[in-house]
């Protein structure tokens, strides 16, 4: 994990997400505000292909540290 608290608007620096309080519930749901345009869902996509949530951010991101990784 690398946000201190959810939904306080920290931006995470390894995907740049900023944390609006969007979750798993409402992850195809695109609520505009910090993150613009996407969705979460979207955005886990580009993560998943870019190394970030958005292509216009990966210049802003680094790599997890070891304990950031998400436990499953």
């Amino acid at each position: 994990m690398t946000l201190d608290e959810r939904g306080c608007f920290e931006i995470c620096p390894v995907c740049f997400w900023e944390d609006d309080g969007q979750d798993d519930d409402d992850a195809d749901r695109v609520r505009g505000g910090p993150n613009g345009r996407l969705s979460l869902t979207e955005a886990r996509r580009n993560f998943r292909a870019l190394g970030a949530s958005d292509e216009r951010h990966t210049k802003h991101v680094r790599a997890p540290l070891p304990n950031e990784y998400p436990t499953v």
